[in-house]
């Protein structure tokens, strides 16, 4: 199972599209990062008409960086201390950003098919909802189970995904000098654009999956759900693609 390192940025109070660091230095550094298969950058953006089941978060996480790893063996020697991903966030500038730390979670990848699938190997802009689980769930593997079960069919519905991965959480070991985040889950869905991602949540498959959401196992926190321009770095082919 693929793991990805999240580096989620702290809070502000309204969405900047535009990294604080330099993105293109950043990806051009994690080519030296062994393993890395993929590097997507994400920021804060706003859904062209909002979310019609949610309001609009009191405040955005500034970026969030995703890196992807075959494996925890290879993902572990990356974050040694002053490593290479260590490397690449100070050439890039991301580390030097004191107003703007990072807090750091790995977790295994899940990945779901999808209809309109299709991402270019090439790097590109896409529009993400990402959703974090920040509390626990009273039975774990009862969470799990539905979850896994039954709501990644609804979201697979949705009107012109392109990805939909979830994450759980699992031990890591790093010498990235930065704090632990520790959401039980994370989702993202991912679309075109901002259009494309309202014109899904707004559609009937929604409210479809709000009902799958009140059956839920009991869960306790919050569930934040940001809208993301995403800029992706492809270094390696997918698995899907390494086999054609």
């Amino acid at each position: 199972m693929d793991v990805c390192l999240f580096l989620m940025g702290n809070a502000c109070d309204a969405p900047h599209t535009i990294p604080p660091f330099d993105a293109a230095s950043l990806h051009a550094a994690s080519l030296a990062v062994e393993g890395l298969r993929r590097l997507v950058i994400h920021c804060p953006v706003q859904a062209a008409h909002g979310d019609p089941l949610l309001s609009a978060p009191a405040q955005y996480p500034h970026c969030v960086l995703q890196w992807y790893f075959d494996d925890l063996g290879q993902l572990e020697a990356a974050l040694e201390r002053d490593g290479r991903i260590q490397a690449a966030l100070d050439i890039s500038g991301a580390a030097g950003c004191d107003q703007h730390l990072f807090a750091q979670q790995v977790m295994a990848v899940r990945k779901f098919a999808t209809p309109d699938a299709g991402v270019s190997q090439a790097a590109i802009e896409r529009c993400t909802y990402l959703v974090s689980y920040e509390g626990e769930a009273a039975d774990l593997n009862a969470w799990l189970t539905h979850y896994l079960t039954h709501h990644p069919p609804l979201m697979a519905e949705l009107p012109g995904i392109r990805e939909l991965e979830i994450y759980t959480r699992v031990d890591y070991r790093t010498g990235l000098a930065l704090p632990r985040a520790t959401a039980m889950q994370r989702n993202k869905v991912v679309f075109d654009d901002p259009l494309a991602l309202s014109a899904a949540l707004a559609s009937p498959v929604r409210a479809r999956m709000r009902g799958d959401f009140e059956r839920f196992p009991p869960y306790s926190g919050s569930t934040p759900h940001y809208p993301m321009r995403s800029i992706y770095g492809n270094l390696r082919k997918e698995p899907s693609d390494r086999r054609s």
